[in-house]
């Protein structure tokens, strides 16, 4: 069995595991580096770290022609739900076995509203363990924190970390969370959608490299890797 993580730009990821094809924050409609358009796609599944629209994104527009299930935080969940949308709710630090694997939602340090202004709880990160035991952790938007090094401490494959700063960390705090981390492998995300988050994400790799264990790829949006 593999897993392949595609990502399609900003914090928008697919994930195609144990006959699954999972869609992590959709922001596709309004993204200028979306490599695909969301009518395109077709997931079983769909998680949702907050509420901001550039992690929401299409969700309501996919989840309803597809029916997929959406998973996210208790808030986000009833909101969808309240608009006939399929959702399995989940809170920080809690797990569940899903068809797709088991899934944990971690503490990420941010702000989370809905479209209309509704509260959109807590922000979170997604720890997947996959059913081959490929453990990956998508940070979300969060700025650093020290229970980090308890994520690493799963032993981690895969982190997809933000290092656009101004809402998120930034790429010093992002080499920091790599090194408390310590995956086998580091993606940068999060980066040059928007003028206010632009970094040179190879400069980081270059530091990544030569800081950390850790192997880092610099993916282009629309470009994925196997584990």
């Amino acid at each position: 069995m593999t897993t392949e993580v595609i990502w399609y730009g900003h914090a928008a990821i697919g994930i195609k595991t144990a006959g699954k094809f999972i869609l992590v924050d959709p922001y596709f409609t309004g993204n200028p580096q979306a490599s695909a358009k969301a009518e395109d796609l077709s997931p079983d599944y769909i998680l949702v770290t907050h509420g901001h629209g550039d992690h929401l994104g299409d969700t309501l527009a996919i989840a309803k022609r597809t029916g997929a299930t959406v998973v996210s935080n208790t808030e986000i969940s009833q909101w969808l739900g309240k608009k006939d949308i399929k959702t399995h709710g989940q809170q920080v630090m809690g797990g569940f076995q899903h068809p797709f694997g088991y899934l944990k939602l971690t503490l990420a340090l941010h702000g989370s509203v809905l479209p209309d202004g509704a509260f959109g709880g807590n922000p979170v990160g997604l720890l997947l363990t996959t059913q081959d035991h490929k453990k990956i952790y998508l940070a979300g938007d969060t700025g650093l924190f020290g229970d980090m090094k308890l994520i690493g401490e799963e032993g981690i494959d895969l982190a997809m970390l933000p290092i656009g700063g101004n809402y998120t960390m930034d790429p010093d705090d992002a080499l920091r969370a790599v090194k408390m981390i310590n995956p086998k492998l580091v993606v940068p995300i999060h980066f040059n959608t928007f003028d206010v988050i632009k970094q040179d994400p190879n400069l980081w790799a270059e530091r990544v490299k030569a800081e950390t264990k850790s192997e880092v790829r610099v993916l282009k949006p629309g470009e994925s890797i196997t584990l």
